[in-house]
């Protein structure tokens, strides 16, 4: 998901999806949707963090998922940064005794600095460049924005210094790697842990590269990333337009996109370019504020009105299957080609035509978009904490 400041301006929003009457209040032990999964599942949250993250985790809380970490990892920004967004809004709203935060790897398997630099000058600039956009004082220093480039242990305050929000006075959990605990868990709970990727899949690719048997002993993995047909659409409309149909999540880590796509999870679920059908409006967080808690404020100070419930949407998917209206089902691949203009671009296949080795995965292309602002507006209005547990 893009941090919330790191465009360091604003846009009409134009592409916002004006969210009408029909939206009703939901107490915390009520759902939007009536289908949920048969028992409470647990999940483990992987994720570049930003300072509205929390919407995220705040859906499978909701909808009475067990939690049992948060992951950060680099895709927007460095993964210390990300984790330590997962630390201040844990402890604003009290979960930080419940929910452990661990950091992910500092950097992706091969993609670097300057390998990605030199890829947009034998390809062209990516609309979206994460966290290896160039070093900007103003854009971190003044507007307060996540670090890019430079120092992958660079932290910049100013970015907690904001009403509302401050720096965390919690740790990361310092007892293993991000990597490790997806595998520690999975072999504790075989065939009951979900994995959710909303950022780039380095530290899942690292897990299952660790344990041969760590795919297989999950309940299957989300992940939010993987446009397809984006040529068209980044040729049209401004730079925010490509933008929006841009693949940070997997170009930032070619590699391991392919690593955890063709490892052998009992199923792969990629939410792709329907996770830009809902943005909101203005007035749609203003009705988000009118029940007042840490969570809501931020929501309604923060969220942009330009940018899509991106990883939001991945997650109401996972919860409640239930709101997914149409799917299709392919075989999956990452071009991990260096010199390729497609490199970290999904490659779908049929089966007469793919090559060795792919995995075959759902892909969701049509939703429930009535339900999607009902879901997010109760989760965010009426958020567990940790003695709900």
């Amino acid at each position: 998901m893009r941090s919330l400041l790191t465009l360091g301006f604003f846009v009409s929003s134009s592409l916002s999806i004006p969210l009408g009457q029909h939206q009703q209040r939901h107490d915390s032990t009520s759902s939007p949707i009536s289908k949920r999964w048969d028992s409470s599942p647990k999940v483990i949250m992987d994720n570049d963090w930003g300072i509205t993250g929390f919407v995220t985790y705040l859906v499978p809380l909701y909808y009475n998922w067990t939690i049992l970490g948060l992951l950060s990892d680099t895709a927007n920004s460095w993964a210390l940064q990300g984790g330590l967004h997962a630390l201040a809004s844990l402890e604003l709203g009290a979960l930080s005794d419940c929910i452990p935060v661990y950091r992910g790897a500092d950097l992706p398997l091969l993609q670097n600095e300057h390998l990605f630099q030199t890829y947009e000058l034998l390809h062209g600039v990516l609309p979206w460049e994460g966290v290896f956009a160039k070093y900007n004082e103003t854009s971190e220093k003044v507007l307060g924005n996540d670090p890019t480039s430079g120092d992958p242990g660079r932290i910049v305050k100013e970015a907690f210094e904001k009403p509302g929000y401050a720096y965390p006075n919690v740790s990361f959990a310092a007892d293993t790697t991000a990597a490790m605990f997806m595998v520690e868990q999975a072999r504790k709970y075989p065939g009951e842990v979900v994995i959710y990727s909303g950022g780039a899949l380095t530290n899942i690719a690292l897990a299952v590269r660790m344990d041969p048997d760590f795919a297989k002993n999950t309940a299957g993995l989300y992940i939010m990333g993987g446009y397809i047909d984006r040529m068209i659409e980044q040729t049209t409309g401004d730079v925010l337009q490509a933008d929006l149909v841009s693949d940070i999540n997997l170009v930032i880590d070619p590699e391991a996109a392919r690593i955890a796509l063709t490892a052998d999870f009992p199923n792969i679920t990629i939410v792709g370019n329907v996770a830009n059908v809902l943005t909101p409006t203005v007035d749609y967080l203003a009705d988000v504020g009118d029940v007042v808690n840490p969570f809501s404020v931020l929501t309604k100070l923060y969220y942009p009105t330009f940018l899509p419930f991106w990883d939001e949407t991945a997650a109401a998917i996972m919860v409640d299957p239930s709101i997914v209206t149409e799917s299709i089902e392919f075989y999956a691949d990452v071009d991990t080609q260096y010199h390729s203009p497609y490199y970290g671009y999904i490659r779908p296949y049929q089966a007469a035509l793919m090559p060795p080795g792919l995995r075959k995965v759902r892909y969701i292309t049509k939703v429930n978009e009535t339900a999607l602002p009902d879901i997010f507006k109760a989760s965010i209005q009426y958020p567990k904490t940790c003695a709900d547990f």
